[in-house]
């Protein structure tokens, strides 16, 4: 009962610093919103994409379907359907066109303040999960200043709405696990129902990120194997499979209106984006050698669409991706030490945090700015919250009262495995394919939440040096069990 009160009282506390940082993110999103304006043509760095959205926007909303007037990046024919982006937000765009006009600024900014409130709470609640509510804070602070998540917020892309995709099926996967963990301890009420609920929900916001981007299919099946791990732990094996098969249901139900769509447009199943084997073929074509080219532009002499084999260019988009991707596997076939080197190539490129020649002014500050000031922390918080876990499981040592050596036995160890599970298998999919900073800024989320630990920690010692005090005093912690 006490540990309940203290963990209301601490609830109550970040409350308002909360609402303070998601104010403070809101604002620095709308502000750049309305600088960017009703202008689409723009291309800053890594947001060519919304030129194609709100074309295909428009063309949904003039009762075209899914089809560009003219022939359009990357291999879209005039006229004929496509698949290759993604069918929620363009429907999300063509929505907000429909009911306010042609007006991208509305858009900007309705997405500004959508992700500037989802996104730091989100990042507030894993964090806290994971550590303890005041890391949580200084989490939720840093997704609301960090430069790129500010810029992508007011692009018309699918980037900062598929990052809070994300976040979300985190937060209810690790929901998931504390419902486990209450039931096997006798903490919880368990039910059916609220398994189902959770179920529901965990559907929904898998179906809402594949939705948005479906290369996070792959990283699925290892999070459902580490939700089974933990009820299998605590002997809750049945209510979890139950959750996951209503999450499979729920997934599959959404995306197949999408599956039908392709295959009358088409004339064969494949997944709701046509894009898996374009991008798998091209970032591997044997035109790079051993060093990958993020972006080959038309000033090199060569385009994307020229790389294409010509004996495939009469094929329909679905069938030309699923062929392209034969060819590209079989290039990594033919000749895996060139791949080996190709993918180690694409390291440099996808942890990018140096000003370049070839970027604009903008996208140098939005790399210094970001990625670039908080790698540090980011390095030295993963370091130390995975090298205390280990400690805390093995000697479970808690002289420095740090929430992850103290509380291994409440998932905090489990939540890291999660996250660095993703961190690792996400990094993996884009060394394997396509490397880009943009591409990273999923994994910069889940890193942000390192930055704040490893930020917490030189704060504590600072103020222990001096103070003269022996011991962190933590009366924040969150134990996972409370469900927050």
């Amino acid at each position: 009962m006490k540990q309940r009160l203290n963990s209301q009282n601490g609830k109550v506390k970040a409350l308002a610093p909360l609402l303070l940082i998601i104010i403070l993110a809101v604002l620095l999103r709308v502000a750049v919103a309305f600088y960017l304006g009703n202008s689409i043509e723009e291309v800053r760095g890594g947001t060519f994409d919304q030129i194609s959205y709100d074309a295909l926007a428009l063309r949904v909303m003039d009762g075209h379907g899914f089809s560009f007037a003219t022939d359009s990046w990357p291999y879209a024919k005039a006229n004929q359907p496509t698949a290759f982006w993604s069918y929620l937000f363009t429907l999300f765009l063509a929505g907000i066109y429909s009911l306010a006009g042609h007006e991208p600024l509305v858009a900007r900014i309705i997405q500004a303040i959508l992700v500037g409130i989802v996104m730091p709470w989100l990042v507030y609640r894993i964090g806290a999960r994971v550590f303890d509510r005041r890391v949580g804070l200084i989490a939720a602070l840093i997704a609301a200043i960090y430069f790129y998540f500010i810029n992508y917020a007011a692009s018309l892309m699918t980037e900062s709405l598929y990052i809070v995709g994300i976040l979300w099926t985190i937060d209810v996967a690790m929901r998931l696990a504390i419902q486990a963990e209450g039931c096997s301890a006798g903490e919880l009420t368990c039910s059916q129902r609220h398994m189902l609920r959770l179920g529901l929900e965990l559907g929904l916001a898998m179906a809402f990120t594949l939705l948005m981007r479906q290369v996070i299919v792959i990283f699925l099946p290892v999070l459902g194997l580490w939700l089974l791990w933990i009820a299998w732990r605590r002997n809750q094996l049945k209510g979890t499979i139950l959750a996951l098969a209503v999450a499979a249901f729920v997934t599959a139900l959404a995306l197949l209106p999408f599956v039908i769509r392709n295959y009358r447009a088409f004339g064969q199943v494949s997944m709701p984006n046509t894009n898996v084997g374009f991008n798998f073929f091209w970032s591997n074509h044997p035109i790079y050698g051993t060093t990958f080219v993020p972006v080959i532009y038309e000033s090199s002499g060569i385009t994307y669409p020229e790389l294409i084999p010509p004996e495939l260019r009469h094929l329909n988009e679905a069938e030309l991706d699923r062929a392209l991707l034969a060819r590209g596997i079989q290039i990594v076939l033919e000749d895996p030490t060139r791949y080996l080197q190709l993918s180690l190539s694409r390291f440099p490129v996808y942890f990018l945090f140096w000003p370049t020649g070839t970027s604009s002014t903008l996208s140098n500050a939005a790399r210094v700015l970001s990625f670039g000031i908080f790698l540090p922390f980011m390095i030295y918080g993963l370091i130390t919250a995975f090298l205390r876990a280990k400690i805390g499981k093995s000697e479970q040592v808690a002289d420095t009262q740090d929430p992850v050596s103290m509380a291994c036995a409440h998932l905090h160890c489990e939540f890291l495995a999660l996250l660095g599970a993703y961190m690792i298998v996400y990094t993996a999919i884009h060394i394997a394919s396509w490397a880009n900073v943009r591409y990273r800024l999923p994994v910069d989320v889940f890193l942000i939440i390192f930055a704040a630990y490893a930020i917490d920690d030189l704060l504590w010692r600072v103020l222990k040096i001096g103070s003269g005090k022996q011991k962190r005093q933590n009366p924040d912690l969150v134990f996972p069990m409370e469900g927050s």
